[in-house]
């Protein structure tokens, strides 16, 4: 025999809900029948009679107010439904006009004698006229403006001061306070790190895209002026992450949605750091979509702001990169000078990155953009000497890019090819397939296909070593897309670009 419900539980309740929705009872029973056997308060009552949580109870509110009005969160609807207890807060009657129209209740419905000995006089003159049928002054949804009550002398004046400490009330209480912002920040830290090293990226994903979620959540509500520059500021980080994360795995569409977030978030934040970092990600997105003279414009622009990090450096490679894939080498050349002028400025005052992680530009992240321009550049000695550079570097650092020393090693193998040394092209990529299938992002399978393209068109093509190459290739863009379950505008196997 299953054990029995707690009395007054969730369990309890929904028992008894789906009891008498199994023999036809109107929500108006249900709602008296919580009242009567869990001692519920009748606003309370009426939302257990639906099967709602607070929380979803407060998402119908907010959705049908829309931008008529405070959001509200499941703590507040919590303390609407206590009062006038001294824990709860006074709600008013355009609050429960909107809860009567969600519940398929009245107000009379929501107020009992509690309630009403409570409420101000002019909300009482309100019920009455309502209940008489009054066309006039009857209170519309979803929150009306206060109803035209004629009001005199020393009334009005009591009435105007009630509402003004009524709106008091509400501001003063925040709906997150010192402690969760900077926990909020610290996650995004946190993230940024994970994900260049996580075992799984889409897990970080997720875990990003539910921060974010929260993030905006309190951004609905509000905060004091600092707190919720700070949010706004976490916010355009989280949001320019997810950007950053969706087009390493395919999707560039999605990816300028979250992009175009970030960009409002660095407006409301106000936050020069965050900004260039936007116009980074912006700058990647474009890349990747072979957009080049919109990558470098983005780069340029985020130069511009001068911004402390090591966002700078990151966008003068961005720049170069670009510049170097439409074939303007001396331009990519002198990009690429700036970028390690940039990266030579005194470490201690001036390469505090906020997030870090993939919001930084390392040692090794530098020499990964250098061994790429040098390799188009047609300078194998100087791309392998990067390549080594960047990796040695990278083995001395606590996080380790997995997706960067990928990328340093098929360069490795870039020339190699370059210098007609068809067997280090394949032991160069050794390290790249042994690398878990998931690792191999969008940016890590196109320079995988590039090298099979760009080995087709070489002596090595039609020998032994570069049909394994091409074979291996085409196998590792298989197993990535399969380990991370995508189907996208990068789908096209090797064949395609021969």
């Amino acid at each position: 025999m299953p054990p029995r419900p707690k009395p007054g539980s969730k369990t309890h309740r929904d028992s008894l809900r789906t009891e008498l929705l199994a023999v036809g009872a109107p929500i108006a029973t249900i709602a008296a029948e919580m009242r009567t056997s869990f001692g519920c308060r009748p606003r309370e009552a009426w939302r257990h009679a639906h099967g709602w949580t607070l929380q979803e109870a407060a998402d119908r509110l907010n959705n049908a107010v829309g931008a008529a009005g405070p959001a509200t969160d499941a703590s507040l609807l919590g303390k609407w439904e206590k009062w006038p207890a001294a824990a709860g807060r006074r709600v008013t009657l355009r609050v429960l006009t909107v809860l009567a129209e969600l519940y398929g209740a009245s107000l009379e419905d929501l107020l009992d004698l509690e309630d009403r000995r409570a409420l101000p006089e002019s909300d009482l003159r309100v019920l009455r006229h309502q209940a008489a049928g009054d066309p006039a002054t009857a209170v519309a949804a979803p929150l009306p403006p206060v109803p035209d009550v004629p009001l005199t002398g020393a009334e009005l004046i009591h009435t105007a001061a009630d509402e003004s400490a009524q709106w008091t009330q509400w501001a003063e209480v925040p709906n997150c306070g010192p402690v969760s912002v900077e926990q909020y920040a610290a996650d995004t830290r946190g993230f940024a790190a994970d994900y260049l090293m996580a075992q799984d990226p889409l897990k970080v994903y997720g875990q990003t895209h539910r921060s974010l979620v929260r993030v905006w959540d309190l951004l609905y509500g509000h905060q004091n002026l600092e707190h919720r520059q700070k949010l706004f500021a976490t916010a355009g980080y989280l949001a320019a992450m997810m950007a950053w994360m969706t087009s390493d795995l395919g999707h560039t569409r999605q990816a300028g949605t979250h992009i175009r977030a970030a960009m409002v978030a660095a407006e409301m934040a106000g936050d020069r750091g965050l900004q260039a970092w936007v116009a980074a990600t912006r700058s990647k997105l474009a890349y990747w979509d072979g957009q080049y003279r919109a990558a470098i414009r983005h780069a340029e622009h985020g130069a511009a702001l001068q911004a402390p990090g090591t966002v700078t450096v990151l966008l003068h490679c961005q720049a170069a990169d670009a510049w170097a894939e439409v074939g303007a080498h001396a331009e990519a050349k002198t990009a690429f000078g700036r970028a390690e002028e940039a990266a030579g400025l005194d470490l201690a005052n001036a390469f505090h990155d906020q997030v870090g992680g993939l919001f930084a530009c390392t040692d090794g992240r530098l020499a990964n953009y250098g061994a790429g321009i040098c390799l188009r550049g047609d300078d194998p000695t100087r791309a392998l000497a990067h390549a080594d550079h960047g990796l040695a570097a990278l083995q001395r650092q606590d996080i380790r890019p997995l997706g960067t020393i990928a990328q340093l090693h098929i360069t490795r193998a870039g020339a190699h090819l370059l210098a007609d040394e068809p067997e280090g092209v394949l032991d160069a990529l050794a390290p790249v397939l042994a690398l878990p299938a998931e690792h191999r992002t969008a940016p890590v399978r196109r320079r995988l296909r590039d090298l099979a393209r760009d080995a087709a068109g070489s002596p090595m093509g039609n020998s032994a070593a570069g049909r394994r190459l091409q074979a291996v290739v085409e196998t590792a863009v298989r197993e990535a897309k399969l380990a991370l379950c995508l189907a996208g505008p990068d789908s096209d196997w090797i064949s395609n670009h021969d």
